[in-house]
């Protein structure tokens, strides 16, 4: 009897095996997996700047779970690529079970190495996947380039002093904090210069002078360090270029976009009898805050510029300062909730902290044959104050032979005979930042004769009849 049990054990114990062991294969799947991409592509990234992070998805369409016996990042450890696959992250990844009609996320990311090339680069890898005996690849691919990199820390006392020297345009310029002009020496950026900034990094001229040399087809290109198609419109990625009491600079075929403050011009060096900066044949697009701000003393000449887009104001004077802006296409379309002028003068600014208001003068306010449009019923504020005893000449405003939208047409002394005021300017297309205008628009034509020969596109200016704003039709 006891050895007939042990047989009948023995043979029950094989019958659960084998039961176990079929059971555990029908609930697998002999199936493997699909991918919501075949390659996962970065654009442009620098070297040793991280990316954002990309995903695809890993799917299982079958009606039973498949186990991914193997993840593997082909590249191994001197690959520049990471990847993180449903929360784990590493080089080899094993023995992952995916659930029927389910899915897995996989995200990737990227840091490049500095390569000493001037070209981009294009660095590949793979993923591959092991399920059932098959191998199966998400294919890594990104474009790289090399930079020239700029790097201040005020907290850590690091400095990235820019004094008396010209910058090589052959590979890009990536600015991290600050990039630094001091007092009295000189930075010279070259035609066809690429400028990245990180995020809050400016371009900062110490009371020193900056020339930006731009041309025509060879312009200076300033923002943001991100070059993914998600941030090619995204304000506020960095500052700007902040100009401290700087001596006499100019900006010449500079495209700015994307910043929190394009050009910010603060006060002038008294012993600068010229405008602190000249920009000319350039365009301030989609900054969070301001295209040009002219704070507190600041004087600057501006001519043939673009200012366009911009969240708060395209053009701000606060606390008095000059401008003398000419043949600019100044215009609101701000993608922002609450969308504010184009153009905004005060000669007085209220300092909190100390709870005192300040007085500045506005010796030069000229404008002519400019265009201040956009989506607002009043397209220009001028906030002024007098306090006594006062001097004459205190604001000194002129403003004519321009096109102007405002609620109410303005009075004042300081607009000419020769204003228009509420017509429509007839842009080409506001959306894609065209403002070429159509025929019948009021800028054409209307302007007054001045050395102006071209227009920011390198067209002949009408001597006698020049159109108002940046372009000649």
């Amino acid at each position: 009897m006891k050895k007939s049990f042990n047989f009948i054990a023995f043979i029950l114990f094989l019958v659960l095996l084998s039961t176990s062991s079929c059971k555990k294969v029908k609930g697998l799947s002999n199936g493997n997996l699909s991918f919501s991409a075949d390659t996962v592509v970065f654009d442009t990234v620098f070297t040793t700047i991280g990316t954002t992070t990309k995903q695809f998805k890993i799917y299982n369409n079958s009606s039973k779970s498949i186990r991914i016996d193997e993840i593997e990042l082909m590249g191994g450890a001197s690959s520049p690529f990471k990847i993180n696959i449903d929360g784990y992250a590493g080089n080899a990844i094993s023995d992952i079970t995916l659930e029927p009609h389910d899915s897995l996320f996989g995200f990737v990311t990227v840091k490049l190495k500095v390569n000493n090339q001037t070209n981009p680069m294009v660095i590949e890898d793979s993923i591959r996947f092991k399920t059932n005996g098959l191998n199966q690849y998400v294919q890594l691919a990104v474009w790289g380039q090399d930079i020239y990199y700029h790097y201040t820390d005020f907290d850590k006392k690091v400095y990235d002093f820019n004094n008396d020297v010209v910058w090589p345009n052959d590979k890009p310029h990536l600015i991290y904090g600050a990039a630094i002009v001091d007092s009295a020496r000189f930075l010279v950026i070259q035609k066809d210069t690429k400028i990245y900034l990180h995020k809050k990094a400016y371009l900062f001229v110490y009371k020193g002078r900056l020339d930006i040399q731009g041309t025509l087809g060879h312009e200076v290109t300033i923002e943001g360090d991100r070059l993914e198609s998600a941030y090619n419109e995204l304000p506020g990625q960095f500052y700007g270029v902040y100009f401290h009491q700087a001596q006499s600079s100019t900006i010449n075929y500079t495209n700015i976009f994307n910043g929190t403050v394009g050009v910010h011009v603060y006060g002038n060096d008294n012993l600068n009898s010229d405008y602190t900066v000249k920009i000319s044949n350039s365009k301030l697009f989609n900054n969070i805050s301001y295209g040009l701000w002219i704070f507190s003393g600041a004087k600057v000449k501006a001519e043939n510029c673009v200012i366009a887009k911009n969240g708060v104001y395209g053009v701000y004077v606060l606390g008095g300062g000059d401008f003398h802006l000419n043949n600019c296409t100044i215009v609101g379309y701000s993608a922002q909730t609450s969308p504010t002028p184009a153009l905004a003068i005060t000669n007085y600014y209220y300092d909190s902290k100390a709870q005192t208001t300040y007085l500045g003068y506005i010796n030069e306010g000229y404008l002519r044959n400019c265009v201040i449009d956009g989506d607002n019923v009043n397209e220009i504020i001028i906030d002024t104050l007098n306090t006594k005893p006062v001097t004459s000449n205190l604001i000194n405003l002129d403003i004519d032979y321009c096109s102007l939208k405002k609620k109410e047409i303005g009075n004042d002394s300081f607009y000419g005979t020769h204003m228009n005021w509420n017509k429509p300017s007839l842009f080409k297309n506001i959306t894609k930042n065209d403002y070429h205008f159509n025929s019948g628009s009021i800028l054409d034509n209307n302007g007054l004769s001045n050395s102006l020969l071209f227009d920011i596109e390198g067209k002949s200016r009408s001597f006698l009849t020049p159109d108002i704003g940046a372009y000649e039709n």
